[in-house]
């Protein structure tokens, strides 16, 4: 099986892009960064 990493902010789009590489058959691995940012809701969500 193929592997891919999705850098995942949250947002509709890095969601949409694991829906699309599974489908196409590759085992996704998902990083998200807390770096300090403001906005932290979305990463929040992700956990």
């Amino acid at each position: 099986m193929k592997k891919a990493v999705v850098l995942l902010s949250g947002g509709m789009d890095s969601a949409a892009v694991i829906a699309l590489a599974q489908e196409q058959g590759f085992a996704v691995h998902a990083l998200s960064v807390r770096y300090g940012q403001r906005h932290t809701s979305e990463l929040d969500a992700t956990a």
